[in-house]
Order: C-alpha cells, then structure tokens, then sequence
C-alpha cells in the first residue's frame, strides 16, 4: 500500500501525488515515517510536508551537496578484498530519521543498565568469578573464548571500567519496540560518522533543521575527553591523552583523526610510543612525554608484542606491564571482547538480573547456540529461514542471510557449523524497520538500524542519537557500509515537542 492512497485527509492526502513518493510501499516491518494505515506519524509531518514542498530536482542537488561534502571532507571507509579499490566516500542519506523523547528515555535507560551490568560483570569475571561459581554464564563457554584473557586477572582496573566507549546496535522490531542485536565493547567505530551526519545536514537543510527541537549531538568529544580524564592514574591530575591508531590503512584512520582533532590530543602509532621502567612516553620534538591514557583503536592481539602476538608491529612492547602496573590506562581495558562475544550475548539478561536485580529494560533477539545439540539441529533444519553470525566476526563479514542465501552458500555454514559449532549463534530473520530514504530521485523505504554511543567514566553519559546505518540496496537487511549499506543523521527530539513553529513548508528546507 502506496502511503498516497491511505485516504483523503491530512498530509498524505494533500501529497498524495508527490513524483518522490510514487516507489514509496509499506510492508510488514515498522514504518518510521507512516503507520500501518499510510498516515504520518505526527512527529514526521513536518519533514513529510518540507520534502513535499521541494521539486525532486532540487532534493537531488541536496544529496549531490552532502557527497561533495563528504568528499572534501576526506570521509571515507576501506572495504578489504575489494579489487576496484578499497577507499570509499561513505555513502550518506540525507532525510534524517527522528525519535521522539520518550522513544530516546527507554534506549537511553536501558543502555544504561546494559552496560552497568556488563562493566560488573568483567569486574566480577576477572576477580572473583562468582559469575562462574554460581552457574549464571557456563565457565567453557568464556574459557573458550578468544578474547578472554586471563593475563587480566587481578589487574585492578580504574574506578571498575572496563568498557569506557561502547556502541550498541539496536533494531526496531514490527511491534514498534526496540531490542539489542549485539554489544560492540573492544574498538566500536562509526560515531564520527554520527557527528558528521550532523555537520552536514545543518548545512543542506538549515531551515528544516532549524524548525525541529533537535538534541544536539556536537559534545560528543569533550564527553569523550572527560570520560578518559577520569580514568587518569589517580596521581596524575593534569593527564596526558593519546589516541593509538593501527594507522594510515586502518579501515577506521579517518575516525582516529577526527576525534583526536575534535579532543585536541595527539594521534599516535605504535612507534610514537615507548615504555621505560613501566611508564609510558611519547616521542616528541622536545623529547619524551608521559603517557598516562591512551584511547586505543588497536585490538587485544596486536597492543604489546612482548604480551600477546609477537609479530605485531602495531602495539607498543612493555605496555602491557606498564598498564598492569597501574601507570597508564588504557580504554577499553584489555579484555572486554569477551563480554561482546555473540554466544555470551544470550546471558546478558540473566546478567543484568544477577549483578542489578532488575529485569532487562531493552529485550534481547532470540538467539540459538550452536555449541547446543537440540539448538544447533533447529538451524541446520531451517538454515533458509534463520541468520547465522560467526561470533567473533564484525563488518557483515562471517554471516549468512538464510532467505537471500543460495544452497551452495547454505551448505557452506552447514559445513562450517559442524565443524566448529562453538563460533557459530543463529537468529530469525527480522523484519528491520524501514525509513524513508532518497534513492536514484525518489523517496524509498530502507531498512535501518541504531547504533548509540556509550560512555563510562564517572558517570555513563549517552549522547542523544547515534548512528542509523541503512541498508541502501534494496531489500537488504545488512547496513554494514562493507556490505553497501550507508548511514542518515538521527534526531531526537526535546520532551514535549515533535516540531517547534517555523518557516512553513513552502519556506523550503
């Protein structure tokens, strides 16, 4: 049903024969922009009746703006075993996707507990390990995982956080609620992408940027600069930040720099850096400098050569004997990724009951294991129907899409399932909700997801929005921009307000 044709009132009625609304069909998932009967949701009619307001041509020159922008701007991502080339211009969709505030207070508070949990948890896991004793995660399912370290065992951890930056990935079920996909607690990326979104649809659409009461989002780096701060080793008041990148070639360099210029401290490699008596210095021109936190985007394996792999040429030897001496701090702590896992995900309900005594304000997926005989038949009799994730893979990447996969695809997992079923989950295939997307001159539903941006420190601060990654083919359900998928600016609205008193829609944008 063509939102046009839902009746003869309101904004849809007077639209109804917009050129850029024509492609525009509701299916089973949740609508963003439309109920089910084709009607605006009330804190969309704005937007829906700007953009009708505006000839396609002039919407087209917009989306040309926002890609010279991103362009001269250098924001771009690196697809590996691409043979065209691996730097891309990320692709952007300029019709924002908008919260409302009471949508934003049920995200923002269950990510708060969420992540209170799993900080607690870690504490817990690399001290005590009631968590294990008392039988609430099995004790094989984290002593097999790969990025449980035991070196952290006994390392005491400033304040007890473990996960300081955190993105979690949110979907919006048909039901209109939201629930967790996955926790992304080692090195999650893409908030530069959040901000710039930002910058760029002010640019584009100031008059009906201006008309909305959005939250902004621009704080992000000092709230990040804070964050760190309060990790500083106790006796060293006035710190010395650092961002490590894995450098130049790193699928995430353009973020690396971006935030340290919007934090205003040094982006370093791994050569930048040496230690000495367990103290970390950067190499300057007027000499060496003490390190005391470093806002790594380097993983486990590759942070110190001396303590994990000894190949890497990305970390810094020593480091981290320097870190379990508590001389530096480094963020995320080392070891997290075992609360990220994709098979440890099933427990985190149980976790948030166990260590908060409260249940789960954001639902999980449900999620089959296939280290578990009865659910790992389940899939393999229903591979075409379900999606498989590799449990330590990212990006898209190690993950099969039963109702878009081909048999020899099928078989492949099947394969690969039975041989190491420890690395494999499974989940129904969702009905992601859709927004309205400007594609090829029309405006087109997409499927969407939500990653918000966490930070811990002395307090969890969650700046209101995050990233809506899009799945711009269509009929995909992956947003992964290495899979083709894209991002949109989000706004969340001020309490009480879907749209302040503004230009009228013949204003323009």
């Amino acid at each position: 049903m063509r939102p046009e044709s839902a009746g003869e009132t309101g904004s849809l009625a007077r639209l109804r024969h917009l050129p850029q609304f024509q492609s525009y069909a509701l299916g089973q998932a949740y609508d963003e922009m439309f109920d089910e009967r084709g009607v605006t949701r009330e804190h969309y009619a704005a937007l829906y009746e700007r953009l009708g307001a505006v000839d396609p041509q002039e919407l087209r020159q917009r989306q040309t703006a926002a890609d010279l922008a991103f362009l001269h701007q250098g924001i771009t991502f690196t697809v590996y075993g691409q043979n065209e080339g691996t730097e891309r211009i990320f692709p952007y969709d300029l019709i924002p996707r908008i919260l409302t505030a009471g949508e934003w207070d049920t995200i923002e508070r269950g990510l708060t507990q969420r992540i209170t949990a799993l900080n607690l948890f870690l504490k817990d896991l690399y001290g005590d390990a009631k968590v294990l004793d008392d039988g609430v995660v099995p004790r094989e399912l984290v002593y097999s995982c790969r990025h449980f370290r035991r070196e952290m065992q006994g390392v005491a951890v400033r304040h007890d956080i473990y996960v300081s930056v955190a993105g979690t990935d949110l979907v919006r079920l048909p039901d209109g609620s939201f629930a967790v996909l996955e926790d992304n607690l080692r090195v999650p990326s893409g908030v530069s992408y959040m901000l710039t979104n930002r910058q760029v649809i002010k640019r584009i659409f100031p008059l009906l940027f201006s008309s909305y009461d959005v939250r902004p989002v621009d704080h992000y780096g000092q709230s990040l600069l804070a964050t760190l701060r309060a990790l500083a080793p106790a006796h060293r008041p006035d710190p010395t930040i650092v961002l490590l990148t894995p450098g130049v070639f790193n699928s995430a360099y353009f973020e690396h720099t971006f935030l340290a210029r919007q934090m205003g401290i040094a982006l370093v490699e791994g050569r930048d850096l040496f230690v000495h008596d367990n103290i970390v210095y950067m190499r300057t021109t007027a000499g060496p400098q003490r390190v005391d936190v470093i806002y790594r985007r380097v993983d486990d394996d590759f942070i110190d050569p001396l303590a994990f792999r000894a190949d890497s040429t990305l970390g810094v030897p020593g480091l981290f004997n320097a870190y379990r001496s508590g001389n530096v701090a480094l963020t995320n702590a080392i070891g997290t990724g075992v609360a990220d896992d994709k098979a440890l995900y099933v427990y985190v309900p149980k976790l948030i009951k166990y260590y908060l005594g409260q249940d789960p304000i954001l639902a999980n997926i449900e999620t089959w294991q296939m280290s578990k005989d009865r659910e790992r038949q389940h899939v393999l009799d229903r591979l075409d129907e379900v999606v498989v994730k590799a449990v330590g893979e990212s990006g898209g990447y190690g993950m099969l899409i039963g109702p878009h996969s081909t048999a020899a695809q099928r078989d492949e997992f099947r394969r690969a399932i039975l041989t190491d079923p420890r690395n494999y989950i499974a989940q129904p295939t969702l009905a992601l909700s859709a927004a309205p997307c400007f594609v090829d001159g029309r405006v087109e539903p997409r499927h969407v997801d939500l990653r918000p941006y966490i930070l811990s420190g002395e307090q969890v601060v969650i700046v209101p929005g995050g990233l809506t990654r899009v799945a711009l083919k269509k009929g995909s359900l992956v947003v992964n921009s290495s899979q083709g998928g894209g991002s949109k600016d989000t706004w969340v609205l001020h309490a009480n307000a879907a749209s302040r008193p503004g230009a009228s829609p013949a204003g323009g944008l």
